[in-house]
């Protein structure tokens, strides 16, 4: 068992999970418009959600790796290849961050849990993140292949539950934050620029 791969991914998880996307300004906005315990209600329901892609995941992947190894090889490039999608998207988005929470409808924590699940599950983007990104972080050479991916996939959701309930908890310091320093999104942006084009790295050598 490689435990720096492991450690690699768990830092490249933090990264992204930091990095502004929909998910965490989400539950970002709803902390700041409802309080902490809506925010975590989000950040459960989003990080359940990731139990159903890491076992498409899981058992999909393992199948190709059993039946082909080269089809597993082909797999990782157009992952990296979208990787650097990813990388370019962000290159071009605009770096501030928009944290407006006026006129947020308040839901319910079962609500709010509900959704966090569906926009996760439901998402397509998610599945092919998934798809590209892990794969290139397995760490055993004897251990199957199934419980490696869940064992990142936990890992994952481990350290992105750790970060959005930091979020959820911190948020009104985030914003003040935020607002006070204006390069903050620059930042977060190049550093995002940076993992997805350091995964690739990792991925191809």
């Amino acid at each position: 068992m490689n435990y720096d791969i492991l450690i690699s991914f768990a830092l490249a998880s933090s990264v992204l999970a930091i990095s502004p996307g929909p998910d965490n300004i989400y539950v970002l906005v709803q902390s700041i418009s409802h309080g902490k315990s809506y925010g975590m209600a989000t950040v459960c329901g989003l990080i359940t959600g990731c139990i159903i892609h890491t076992t498409l995941l899981a058992f999909g992947v393992s199948a190709i790796i059993a039946a082909n190894e080269n089809l597993f090889l082909g797999i990782k490039i157009l992952g990296s290849l979208y990787l650097l999608y990813l990388a370019y998207k962000v290159y071009k988005s605009d770096t501030s961050l928009n944290l407006n929470s006026e006129h947020v409808p308040k839901k319910s924590l079962k609500q709010l849990f509900v959704q966090g699940f569906f926009m996760n599950v439901l998402n397509p983007k998610v599945t092919i993140f998934f798809l590209a990104f892990f794969p290139g972080f397995l760490f055993s050479d004897s251990m199957n292949t199934i419980w490696q991916f869940y064992i990142l996939g936990g890992l994952f959701m481990l350290v992105s539950f750790l970060i959005f309930s930091i979020i959820a908890l911190l948020a009104g310091k985030i914003k003040t934050y935020t607002l006070k320093h204006k390069n903050s999104g620059f930042v977060l942006k190049w550093l995002q620029i940076v993992v997805f084009v350091g995964i690739v790295v990792f991925i191809l050598t």
